[in-house]
């Protein structure tokens, strides 16, 4: 079905195999919903603009346009599906905006995505992250969605399970994702084996839980926990609010739970304890967070 007769390596889906593809997302999520396993959503394509050697195929910013316009999303409709979210690009914070402005610029196009999808390593090229092409997307079409759909820290080694800087990584991305309009946070693999895998490709990576299968335990690394201050305390319907922070050596984001509760999440990526004050309105509490420091605040 690809130019490049290989489920690997790239390629391009023939355009002769533009329906039979879309058809073959609605009898998945059918054959998934039949086995008691709900489907909330689809990206179109992981990372469409690399080469990889695992399962990749190439789309152009006008090729996946045209084909969630002209065939999956008239297809999803004609399948009964349309309740399912459909979320385009799922690749890095890098090309996002040229995506989002080809596809959401069509309006029958854009009538079928709920959303963009967006990864973290735009990092390769020894950039920084571009947390700024997230505010573009959000601030150019606030009626679509934002969703970081994957993230990992690359290439494991059993030393290095408890090394604070992949737990920054996380805390950093996910402050900044949110500040610029993110609606949701997912890590790519929640747990793996004490090789970093399985990977079919010997793609081996770090998780926020190892399994060691030789001694039979769980390794808890500061990934975990730094995804709990978010994932603990932030409910599900939670309401972003503004946040803002006096000093650049501080990074914070606030959300307002339904039931009015507060959460502010507080980071501290120096080498020195902080002291600093949290104001709300009329109140101010002062608070000191540790060198590489992560806290969050529960506000009733």
């Amino acid at each position: 079905m690809k130019s490049n007769k290989n489920m690997l390596q790239g390629g391009k889906l023939l355009p002769e195999f533009y329906k039979s593809w879309a058809k073959y997302y609605t009898k998945f999520i059918k054959a998934y919903e039949k086995e008691g396993i709900p489907v909330w959503g689809l990206t179109i394509q992981n990372e469409p603009m690399a080469t990889q050697r695992w399962e990749s195929c190439i789309y152009t910013a006008e090729e996946e346009r045209d084909f969630l316009k002209n065939y999956l999303g008239p297809m999803m409709e004609k399948e009964g599906l349309s309740d399912k979210k459909i979320v385009v690009w799922d690749h890095n914070r890098d090309l996002i905006t040229h995506r989002a402005n080809v596809i959401f610029d069509d309006k029958e196009a854009a009538k079928y995505a709920w959303g963009i999808g967006f990864h973290w390593y735009e990092t390769w090229t020894g950039a920084n992250p571009n947390y700024d092409n997230v505010k573009t997307v959000n601030q150019s079409y606030p009626t679509k969605n934002l969703l970081f759909t994957e993230g990992c820290q690359e290439k494991f080694s059993p030393e290095h399970y408890q090394r604070w800087s992949n737990a920054e990584r996380y805390g950093n991305a996910m402050i900044n994702d949110f500040n610029n309009g993110t609606v949701g946070w997912t890590d790519w693999n929640v747990l793996l084996d004490e090789k970093g895998g399985p990977n079919h490709v010997q793609n081996f990576c770090f998780a926020p839980i190892h399994a060691d299968l030789t001694k039979k335990e769980l390794i808890y690394t500061p990934s975990y926990y730094y995804i709990g201050h978010f994932s603990k305390f932030i409910k599900p319907n939670a309401k972003r609010i503004a946040t803002s922070s006096s000093r650049s050596t501080i990074e914070s984001t606030s959300f307002k739970n339904p039931d009015g509760q507060i959460i502010t999440i507080v980071m501290n990526k120096t080498d020195t304890a902080i002291t600093y004050k949290t104001i709300l309105k009329n109140k101010e509490v002062r608070l000191e967070i540790p060198a590489h420091g992560i806290q969050t605040l529960l506000i009733n």
